[in-house]
């Protein structure tokens, strides 16, 4: 039942996993509740999607809609940073005595799933303090002092949860990339979006393209509002700096395995650009690992998010992928907080007793499925291989980092103001509601940088990654450039090229180009009804030999007619 885990662990991982070939995994690790809590006088709401159910045959619930029969549950540990970034926020706030002395923040987490009801099911037991999956509307059961929402990583789920806010005005913060729809604050006056707003990332991609001379690239997009958007601006930088196009691809909002079509023509180029969120992208991600598609430049916007951690493989694929994420301060704080986090510590937490059973040897006990202290010695989350945990904070953490904060900071001013107005006896609670946060969370600042409430569009600057995959199934993220929008012209892209990885297949910088340069004595004749980038190559006229290659007047030509 279960060999098609332990295989590739043993050729893939450190010799202290090995332990998995004879090891069974217990039926506890497939129970799994939807929801914890972590107390506080006061506490954030945190909806993120760490565990979801897929299924193979869709074999139909005989009576639940949307449901069915043959669900597999499938966790996603790299999200689970989220949760660690949440609450390492919570205890820097809670051990300041400058910020919210006298009030401690907590959490309730609930896990979104994969429908709208299931989602907002939740959110109106969160609102209520119901546990039992039955709402009374309007009361809070066990008078819990709420502040706000994080919501994400989709834009799909932080709309969903929004229309439910909105009707009291509920204030909610999304962690993930930002998106124009949730700016609209007609139909979302209450949500705040922490990621910044940037419309350099094509120009960034773009600018690299130039650099390489790779002239002939493929897209692959998501299939909605912001692929569409994106396929534009990739156009537009494209046919600016002389380079074509070799296909689109749309994802579609359903994905299913069986679309061999999709991958038609895939071959026609090296580098491929991929361009979405995590949502959006977790089905291209499997698909490629399941088809092994490697001998690929993947260019993309976020790193590959891994949900099946027994497959060693599935980096192969994306090894000497380069990959462009905001650029943030790294907090090696966090990283010093990931070592000391352990089940016993956060007894609350559903997901570390999983995580200690599966890789550190923990048995759960017959009765109540309670972790015992039965571990490998040393068992931390800093000894995880990379592609299942990493301790660096992405950009949805950083984003659920400074959320955490600019909440925290609102509520200081907001009981900072009351007390000015109604001093309040010794030991009487301050009492406020959520949508009272929304006048200053619209006025806090977050990095420095913006203020949450009709922020202005800046340009953010960009690291840039190339996934190294040695030794095999330890894939690993090393900075070897930036990009600064700011910056002046010709200094913008920043890279070390030395050490780049490259996929395996290539043993340098890898070519790609829909025709090879015309050499000396050669002209490039344009096809009909092809790109400029496709040509073949004609001997000159007597009085017409060149001592240029056709690629660098190709790259002559394009500059020239842009500066006319």
């Amino acid at each position: 039942m279960f060999s098609w885990i332990f295989i590739p662990l043993f050729l893939q991982i450190p010799n202290f996993f090995c332990v998995f070939i004879s090891y069974n995994i217990s039926k506890c690790y497939y129970i799994i509740a939807e929801d914890f809590h972590h107390k506080g006088d006061v506490v954030i709401g945190a909806f993120f999607p760490i565990h979801t159910y897929h299924t193979m045959n869709k074999v139909p619930h005989p009576y639940l809609p949307y449901y069915y029969m043959d669900n597999y549950l499938q966790y996603n540990f790299k999200s689970y940073q989220y949760i660690l970034a949440l609450l390492f926020a919570i205890e820097e706030i809670n051990g300041n005595p400058n910020l919210l002395p006298n009030i401690s923040l907590g959490f309730d987490f609930y896990n979104v799933r994969f429908t709208e009801k299931d989602t907002l099911m939740n959110v109106c037991m969160w609102l209520t303090a119901h546990r039992e999956k039955f709402i009374l509307p309007n009361y809070n059961c066990e008078k819990k002092y709420f502040t706000a929402a994080l919501t994400g990583t989709s834009w799909t789920i932080s709309a969903q949860i929004g229309t439910l806010f909105q009707l009291f005005k509920f204030p909610q913060l999304s962690f993930g990339p930002y998106d124009p729809i949730l700016s609209d604050r007609n139909q979302y006056s209450f949500l705040y979006q922490i990621a910044p707003k940037s419309s350099s990332l094509s120009l960034g991609i773009v600018s690299l393209m130039v650099h390489f001379r790779w002239s002939w690239v493929g897209l692959i997009l998501p299939d909605d509002h912001k692929g569409n958007k994106i396929l534009s601006d990739f156009k537009n930088e494209m046919e600016r700096k002389g380079i074509c196009i070799a296909f689109v691809k749309m994802i579609p909002a359903t994905w299913s395995s069986h679309l061999n079509q999709f991958w038609k023509n895939i071959d026609e180029t090296n580098v491929i650009i991929i361009y979405g969120d995590i949502d959006s992208l977790e089905g291209l991600m499997r698909n490629i690992r399941q088809r092994l598609l490697t001998g690929k430049v993947w260019v993309m916007n976020i790193e590959p998010h891994f949900t099946d951690y027994a497959d060693y493989f599935f980096l192969d694929s994306f090894h000497g992928s380069l990959i462009f994420t905001y650029h943030y301060s790294e907090r090696f704080e966090f990283t010093n907080f990931i070592q000391t986090v352990n089940p016993y510590k956060y007894p609350e937490d559903i997901y570390l007793p999983k995580l200690w059973h599966l890789f550190f040897k923990c048995s759960f006990s017959d009765n109540g499925c309670q972790l015992l202290n039965n571990c490998q010695f040393n068992a931390s989350l800093d000894a995880l291989p990379r592609h299942i945990f990493d301790e660096s904070m992405s950009d949805e953490s950083t984003s659920i980092y400074n959320a955490v904060y600019a909440v925290a900071h609102s509520l200081h001013e907001l009981t900072l103001q009351q007390v000015q107005m109604e001093p309040y006896e010794n030991g009487e609670e301050t009492l406020f509601f959520p949508w009272q946060l929304n006048s200053f969370l619209k006025d806090i600042e977050v990095g420095g940088q913006m203020r949450l409430d009709w922020r202005q569009e800046v340009n953010v600057k960009y690291d840039i990654l190339n996934i190294w995959n040695l030794p095999k199934g330890l894939g690993r993220k090393v900075k070897i450039g930036s990009f600064s929008p700011n910056a002046p012209q010709g200094q913008q892209l920043s890279l070390t090229e030395q050490i780049i990885q490259w996929p395996e297949e290539f043993s340098e910088i890898p070519r790609s180009v829909c025709s090879e340069s015309c050499g000396h004595g050669f002209r490039k004749v344009i096809l009909e009804g092809n790109a400029v980038c496709c040509y073949k190559c004609t001997p000159c006229a007597h009085n017409e030999i060149s001592n240029k290659t056709e690629t660098d007047m190709l790259f002559n030509e394009i500059q020239l007619k842009i500066q006319k």
